[in-house]
């Protein structure tokens, strides 16, 4: 039997419970007959002010990972998306591919990461320099610049928002966003990439690329992308970039 509403395909989405901009980004995203289903991530502790608080967020996250997957799969989804990025980050590229063999073993299913798709991203557009900006604490941006370093691309500058706690990852303003975009790029940087799928930059990317005339990557909208794309979904959305619009 064909689901009513997911009859084209049904994404399993696991995020953090803190979380209240990736599960509004993807229904703003999705296409007629796809439909994403989300398991929340339980974070008791979301004091992420220093290096050793964003370490406890994720080891929350790892503890309960499993259990989150398990979860999701009882709505019977087609596909997994990984709602939380900077997981996909840590350890660098041996990092992101462990995580994802890990849903998969878990899941039976194939899974799209915010790390994996902003390379692609970036291959598609042909960017080696990039600015990034992010939600994260130093250890954040270091293991960000690390994954994009072992593909090849030059970090040229980086912007970590230090935000607090987890949850107040989503209070960060447009302005700031804007002036955190502003503040990374210049004129031999190729491309933005925005990390922290609690970051709300899916329709500010859109009108960013037109201030600044090149691909301003926003990683809920490049993890869509991806999963849209990997289950033959070419459907193509206005209002949240380049990538989606035009790939």
């Amino acid at each position: 039997m064909t689901d009513r509403l997911g009859w084209r395909r049904k994404f399993g989405v696991i995020a953090p419970s803190t979380n209240t901009i990736v599960e509004p980004e993807f229904a703003m995203m999705a296409p007629r007959g796809v439909t994403s289903h989300f398991s929340r991530i339980h974070i008791r502790d979301q004091n992420m002010a220093d290096d050793a608080g964003m370490e406890r967020l994720l080891d929350q996250i790892r503890e309960e990972i499993g259990s989150s997957c398990e979860r999701v799969l009882t709505c019977e989804p087609d596909y997994m998306v990984m709602g939380m990025s900077a997981e996909t980050f840590w350890d660098g590229v041996e990092g992101n591919r462990r995580f994802k063999k890990q849903i998969t073993d878990i899941t039976g299913l194939e899974v799209a990461t915010g790390a994996e798709a902003c390379e692609r991203a970036l291959q598609l557009y042909g960017a080696r320099r990039i600015g990034v900006v992010t939600p994260y604490q130093p250890i954040g941006d270091e293991n960000v610049v690390r994954f994009f370093g072992e593909l090849g691309f030059e970090v040229a500058s980086i912007r970590g928002l230090r935000c607090p706690t987890a949850v107040s990852i989503a209070h960060v303003s447009e302005q700031d966003l804007r002036d955190a975009i502003l503040a990374v790029d210049g004129e031999d940087v190729d491309a933005i990439v925005q990390c922290g799928t609690n970051l709300c930059m899916s329709e500010l990317a859109d009108e960013a690329e037109r201030w600044l005339g090149k691909p301003v990557i926003a990683i809920n909208a490049a993890t869509w992308w991806m999963a849209l794309r990997d289950n033959g979904i070419h459907d193509q959305l206005d209002g949240f970039g380049s990538l989606l619009r035009e790939h």
